[in-house]
């Protein structure tokens, strides 16, 4: 399930961060894929992206996977997708 939120609750452990400012399509995708194969149910992995793009993309890859994601929209175009490994 994919939630667009304006902030997150701030006690979610995040375990893992992918950082992909400044990359563009299809670096931040092929990342977050290959960061999730290596985590374990339970972790949580925080992506910030700044690539438009990555917000369907990203958004997407999650839908067809057990997951879970909040996507935080920051003002300065930023995106920051705190995805949950189920």
């Amino acid at each position: 399930m994919v939630k667009v939120v304006s902030s997150v609750d701030m006690n979610q452990n995040i375990s893992h961060h992918l950082n992909v400012i400044g990359f563009f399509c299809p670096v931040p995708l092929a990342e977050t894929k290959k960061a999730l194969k290596n985590l374990k149910r339970g972790d949580v992995l925080e992506v910030v992206a700044d690539d438009p793009e990555s917000l369907h993309d990203i958004s997407m890859l999650i839908e067809r996977m057990p997951h879970s994601m909040n996507v935080i929209n920051d003002q300065s175009g930023e995106f920051r997708f705190i995805i949950e490994v189920k």
